[in-house]
């Protein structure tokens, strides 16, 4: 009996916790299935975001900066919503910021072209293959080619260059341009530098055309009033030497000093014609020399004999110092004139009554003329201009002079490949010093 309670008891108990065991498994169903909805639509939130940041990440990278992601209750989304926002406005700003630069660099773009197109001068930018990559609206009048049609031709096809020259180092260089063949052209080249190394250079092309015509008209008119000049004086010299030789008649002493103070006068005003017409000859430093082999000794002792007539007017001593005779290579005529200008100038402005002295020699490289004088000197400010064009210090001292003298002279020793310096203290003296090239360093060409 016992035995039959305990063991109907013990099936009570074990519906019981049946019953018990059926409950928590349905109470745990229950709270799965709660669980699972608020999971899912917890990831359904993560994935629209996720989508609509998507779509707006989308849409900047094709450059719309117009959307936005709107706050979404998601937690700790806020500080990506704004952090992708705020790149979005700082993206905004760039592209506003980047669109005024290139509006700026257009406009100056722009600017610039239209300087570079107003330029009188054509200007092409050219490469190492000698392509052109830019020219004006200049260059294409005077190729008569449109400028685009020009990008990427060899400037060859347009010009021609001075044979045994390099285009990139022309410098005011004669050149032809081969659609344009009534007018003159001057080309000159420089490279320009930029930091990609690509080598690229600048030719400045020059319609010369009016200049020349100019020139020539100017230099057709001095030579004309130079030999119209020239003949009334050559006359009147012609007529004073008959005076002085009595053809017409004795002449007294003081008449015969008043005609050769006229005589000396006329000789002057001739030198002055003469250097003017010398002058206009003058292209650039290039004269014609005619040079040969001269014994320095004899040449100087000639000119000093020349040159002393006029030095006993004020009692300058020209005295010429030379320890051996040195040979040079020059035009005789063209360097004579040039040492006579030069004791010429140093009888005129040194004291009366002290030396000029003259002497040869030589210096590495060079064979020397100096021409020195004790007198007024040369300023540090005016001896920096004194081989200029028609600068003369002759008004300075109310004398005559047209200023050319020097000019020609530097123009001569430059046409012989030397140089001519000056050396000065005011007060003091003023030495010039021909440098001509030593026979031995030169190639000589007779009869250039």
């Amino acid at each position: 009996m016992p035995f039959a309670i305990i063991s109907c008891f013990m099936e009570e108990n074990s519906m019981f916790l049946i019953h018990v065991l059926n409950l928590f498994v349905l109470l745990t169903l229950i709270m799965l299935f709660i669980f699972t909805r608020r999971t899912r639509k917890r990831w359904t939130k993560y994935n629209d975001f996720l989508g609509i940041l998507t779509n707006t990440v989308n849409s900047v990278r094709y450059g719309d900066l117009s959307k936005k992601i709107e706050k979404i209750d998601i937690p700790s989304s806020s500080q990506l919503t704004e952090s992708v926002n705020r790149m979005i406005e700082s993206l905004k700003d760039r592209e506003k910021m980047i669109t005024e630069y290139q509006n700026e660099l257009h406009n100056q773009n722009k600017f610039l072209e239209a300087v570079f197109n107003s330029l009188s001068d054509g200007l092409i930018i050219y490469d190492g293959d000698y392509k052109i990559l830019r020219a004006t609206t200049k260059i294409s009048e005077w190729f008569d080619a449109p400028v685009k049609e020009l990008y990427g031709e060899n400037i060859f096809d347009y010009i021609l260059i001075p044979q045994g020259k390099r285009l990139e180092k022309l410098k005011n260089d004669d050149v032809f341009v081969k659609s344009d063949k009534a007018s003159n052209f001057t080309a000159s080249s420089m490279e320009l530098k930029l930091e990609d190394n690509v080598k690229r250079f600048i030719l400045i092309l020059k319609n010369v055309t009016n200049e020349r015509e100019l020139e020539s008209l100017k230099d057709d008119f001095v030579a004309t009033l130079t030999h119209d000049l020239k003949v009334p004086i050559i006359a009147e010299t012609n007529m004073l030497e008959l005076f002085l030789n009595e053809s017409f008649g004795h002449v007294s002493e003081k008449q015969r000093t008043a005609l050769k103070n006229m005589q000396a006068s006329n000789k002057e005003l001739l030198d002055l014609v003469q250097i003017v017409l010398e002058t206009y000859k003058v292209r650039d430093g290039k004269i014609r020399l005619y040079k040969d082999n001269i014994m320095l000794k004899g040449f100087i002792e000639e000119i000093v004999e020349e040159m002393k007539p006029i030095a006993d007017k004020t009692k300058n001593n020209l005295e010429f110092m030379t320890p051996r005779d040195i040979r040079v290579y020059a035009d005789r005529i063209q360097l004579k004139r040039v040492v006579k200008n030069l004791i010429q100038n140093a009888i005129s402005y040194g004291e009366p009554n002290s030396p000029v002295e003259i002497k040869i020699g030589e210096i590495p490289r060079y064979i020397v003329i100096t021409v020195k004088d004790y007198g007024a000197g040369i300023s540090k400010s005016d001896i920096n201009k004194i081989f200029n064009k028609y600068y003369s210090a002759a008004k300075k001292f109310r004398k005559i002079g047209t200023g050319l003298g020097l000019y020609l002279a530097l123009q001569v020793i430059k046409s012989h490949e030397g140089e001519l310096v000056v050396e000065s203290e005011e007060g003091k003296y003023t030495e010039f010093m021909i440098k001509l090239p030593a026979v031995e360093n030169m190639n000589l060409h007779y009869g250039e």
